[in-house]
């Protein structure tokens, strides 16, 4: 499945698609280069599910906890900084993952041995226009 977005504006209605398109899988995965719009669109993604307060990314502190006005609980990785899978592991990163919470998780090419073997793939290109392609990959 693919969507193509002009502008950020757009997100939304692409979020609420992902959210309908995929909502049996608990991990869900974003790739994309710097600036491609993966804190972005998982904001959008976190304000569909009706999560209060602030969304951001996780840079520094690996992971975020979100709760959704139904209670649920989403949690936020930036993988991006880590040296290592060890220090994933430090973290506690496979309670996490097999809790049954939506886990939404940027830079996962840092620690591919941790990643479930089912997960939902969303990988944003940026064009040449500046738009973005999403394509959403099952696995």
């Amino acid at each position: 499945m693919v969507f193509y977005v002009k502008n950020i504006v757009e997100l939304k209605n692409i979020a609420e698609q992902l959210l309908t398109t995929a909502p049996q899988n608990n991990i869900w995965i974003f790739e994309g280069e710097m600036g491609a719009g993966k804190t972005t669109l998982i904001k959008e993604i976190c304000r569909s599910l009706g999560v209060f307060g602030n969304v951001q990314s996780p840079t520094f502190s690996i992971v975020n906890e979100y709760f959704t006005e139904n209670e649920e609980i989403i949690y936020h990785f930036d993988f991006y900084r880590l040296e290592n899978e060890t220090e994933a592991l430090d973290i506690g990163i496979e309670e996490y993952f097999y809790s049954g919470d939506l886990c939404l998780i940027e830079w996962a090419k840092k620690i591919p041995n941790l990643i479930p073997k089912k997960f939902i793939k969303i990988k944003i290109s940026v064009l040449e226009d500046e738009s973005r392609k999403i394509e959403l990959i099952f696995t």
